[in-house]
């Protein structure tokens, strides 16, 4: 009898950008601009809990594109950048 399969906890960056469906390079921009999910550091190895990748995706919901309320994930781009592009 094989024991039973456990799913991963944490993915690295690749398996992360994978789920999200971005590019791993992305990933890595939101995280160095701090607009990504939340990740850890394990043994030096950045990791992402599936539980924080899934509730930085739902935070991009949105049910119309004229809902005023709607929270958009933001780019990944410093945020001194993002603003001289309003301007």
């Amino acid at each position: 009898m094989q024991p039973p399969v456990i799913p991963p906890r944490y993915l690295r960056t690749r398996e992360a950008a994978m789920f999200l469906g971005l590019s791993p390079r992305t990933l890595e921009k939101h995280r160095t601009y701090g607009t990504g999910p939340i990740y850890r550091k394990l043994g030096g190895r950045v990791v992402y809990a599936l539980a924080d990748l899934q509730q930085w995706a739902d935070s991009g919901t949105v049910s119309s594109t004229s809902d005023p309320n709607s929270k958009t994930v933001r780019p990944a781009a410093p945020q001194h950048q993002a603003a001289r592009r309003k301007a």
